[in-house]
């Protein structure tokens, strides 16, 4: 009989659970949507026979608690456990009372909470619910702010980086900085390669990638000076393919954690959450990425080989109305898009 290839199983398919947070639960947004409901909605995506293998958390109230006790983190690995799912990368709160390139207390806030996302992270690991993963961080520092002194507020950052590397490293765990453009010192393509060189523990302090949010990087949002698409463009394939090229040779040695997602070329906000690349649904037309492909550019080295080196991928969709989040088919088609990225990149094992 003919041999038939199996479909790939790696990388595991992932939804965050932060879209109920994100944009959400301040003074004039839309209410937080809980945990056990955006569970149950990954739960229920199916496409084909095929589900989401598992998903990141957010660790802040009221989905997790950043001073969760041990017994706590038992029932959340539990809870999880029982939809069939894995935990993946976190997130640490790190913006509240915090900034990485702040004054002193703020940068102690800072390496507080990610020390304690990380000993979420490891007890998860060590309940046997999270088989890989990051725990992910920011700068939380303004890009005002960091424009008043980059060199100085680039050093702290970098130091504050390095602290809590360290202690991730002794646990075991590695650091991703999210590239956003709402962040000081990692606000574009330059910054972030700068700051991770800077830090200097390729090990252990990584970048993360997403899509949405690297797209405005070739675009020069925050950081005109570093924009890579010219001035006059119009999205012509083999200016956008050149400078996907140059984006994902200077950051993919760093990334060790990826979010699938859609961008429209525009910048939103919502909430208290300060204007940053523009999530949209995954069939949006107006979407500038195609999804399915472009992934590529960050699962593929430069020689378009499969990397292997990322076993989940996420997807990320924030600030869409709740109305949207609670709708069954915008899981479905996420999830569609999801294997698709699968299906081109990923591999059997």
């Amino acid at each position: 009989m003919p041999h038939t290839a199996l479909p790939n199983n790696y990388p595991k398919l992932h939804n965050a659970m932060w879209p109920g947070l994100v944009g959400k639960g301040s003074p004039g947004a839309e209410p937080f949507i809980d945990l056990d409901t955006m569970l149950d909605l990954t739960a229920k995506a199916e496409v084909n026979g095929v589900k989401f293998d598992g998903v990141d958390l957010f660790l802040y109230n009221p989905h997790t608690d950043i001073d969760i006790s041990d017994d706590g983190i038992k029932a959340l690995a539990d809870k999880i456990k029982s939809k069939g799912f894995v935990v993946g990368s976190v997130v640490a709160p790190v913006w509240f009372d915090a900034a990485a390139g702040g004054d002193e207390k703020a940068r102690a806030n800072w390496v507080t909470h990610v020390r304690k996302a990380i000993r979420i992270a490891r007890k998860l690991t060590e309940l046997g619910v999270r088989p890989y993963g990051v725990v992910r961080i920011d700068s939380a520092t303004g890009v005002a702010a960091w424009d008043k002194d980059p060199k100085g507020t680039t050093k702290l950052i970098a130091q504050s980086f390095r602290e809590a590397g360290k202690i991730a490293k002794d646990e075991g765990e590695r650091l991703a900085a999210e590239g956003e453009i709402c962040w000081g010192g990692m606000h574009s393509w330059l910054h972030m390669v700068h700051l991770l060189e800077m830090v200097g523990m390729p090990r252990v302090v990584g970048f993360q990638a997403d899509m949405s949010h690297t797209l405005l990087y070739t675009l020069g949002a925050n950081a005109e000076n570093h924009r890579i698409v010219p001035k006059k463009y119009h999205w012509e394939p083999a200016e956008f393919h050149k400078a996907m090229v140059k984006l994902t040779n200077a950051l993919r040695p760093w990334t060790i954690d990826f979010h699938v997602a859609q961008n429209d070329g525009t910048v939103f906000g919502s909430g208290a959450h300060e204007k940053t690349g523009k999530h949209c649904l995954a069939t949006d037309p107006r979407g500038k990425l195609n999804i399915a492909r472009d992934s590529g550019y960050w699962l593929r080295d430069g020689q378009g080989r499969v990397t292997k080196r990322m076993k989940h991928i996420c997807w990320d969709g924030c600030m869409f109305p709740n109305e949207v989040l609670m709708k069954q088919q915008t899981w479905n088609d996420i999830l569609a898009a999801m294997i698709e990225v699968r299906n081109n990149h990923g591999w059997h094992a």
